[in-house]
């Protein structure tokens, strides 16, 4: 693997790129990569990067948003068949049928969704900022989607905005129970719960804390706990066990497994590199309208609106 990660790091001086990771990535992958946090942060450091070349290793929306704020840069995705199932639940025909069922809405949609549908929505949202970008609206209601259980832990937080959701969730956090929340509590007593607001309004209540995946990484780091009941995708507990050696962290259930972020790996982005595959490109005109959703994004965060 060190030969491997040799080559790699030799081909981005050559290129000129810049590799951006996301935290459900197979760990390794952080041996290679500029940058590693959740989908706000990459939007950002991709949206500064000063590279020619942007290999993004995640799955296809994400590589779009990089393609989106940097039309000019070359994108790569290391496997064309890393996708996200809950950017898949909505297409462009069943955003219009959404939108014209709740006319003259603000709509908000969460960044796992392709180019296309943040092409016709007004602002776009990650787990981290979601509050605070539909605070930042201002309305009495607000069409939120794919991703219906954000939305509704959005809701639970602002008083007086009705959150209208899609019906899209991720497969992943969506399939955690009570069951499984109670049995693992009752395994280990007193011990925190840290969940992402993808999970279910159920599972949201019963935790000690809920945030995005960089969130739950946070609270841990300045936390003087030991032990944490981790309830997100096992990429985020792998690098809590590798970061933090001397505290312990349950997985809520063994099969916490995002498969599509798990496809990307170390041969993958060499060959990527090197053979400048597979290059993501968005249609000229879906690009300008997505822009300005994920601009308004990125503007009410660095401003710190709507706090």
């Amino acid at each position: 693997m060190k030969e491997l990660i040799e080559k790699i790091n030799k081909l981005k001086q050559e290129k000129n790129a810049v590799i951006l990771a996301h935290c459900y990535q197979n760990a390794e992958i952080d041996e290679v990569a500029d940058f590693v946090g959740d989908s706000l942060y990459l939007s950002q450091m991709a949206a500064k990067t000063n590279a020619s070349m942007i290999l993004f290793a995640g799955v296809y929306f994400m590589a779009q948003t990089a393609k989106i704020l940097c039309p000019d840069k070359k994108v790569l995705l290391p496997n064309k068949m890393a996708g996200c199932e809950m950017a898949d639940m909505i297409n462009l025909q069943q955003l219009r049928e959404f939108k014209h069922k709740y006319p003259n809405i603000p709509v908000v949609c969460y960044i796992n969704s392709t180019a296309e549908v943040k092409s016709e929505c007004d602002i776009c949202c990650t787990s981290s900022n979601a509050i605070n970008i539909v605070d930042s609206l201002k309305a009495g209601k607000v069409l939120f989607l794919p991703d219906k259980n954000l939305g509704r832990w959005v809701e639970t937080h602002l008083n007086g905005t009705q959150v209208i959701t899609y019906d899209g969730y991720c497969p992943i956090h969506h399939n955690i129970t009570v069951e499984d929340v109670l049995k693992t509590k009752k395994e280990n007593p007193g011990v925190k719960l840290l969940a992402h607001p993808e999970c279910k309004e159920e599972i949201s209540s019963l935790a000690d804390f809920v945030g995005s995946t960089t969130g739950i990484m946070n609270f841990v780091k300045n936390s003087p706990e030991k032990k944490f009941i981790i309830a997100t995708e096992k990429g985020v507990v792998d690098r809590l066990k590798r970061d933090y050696p001397q505290k312990d962290f349950v997985i809520i259930k063994d099969n916490l497994i995002c498969e599509s972020m798990k496809l990307n790996t170390l041969e993958d982005i060499y060959h990527s590199l090197n053979n400048e595959t597979y290059e993501i490109k968005v249609d000229k005109d879906i690009s300008q309208k997505a822009l300005k959703c994920i601009e308004r994004m990125l503007d009410v965060s660095k401003t710190g609106a709507a706090k």
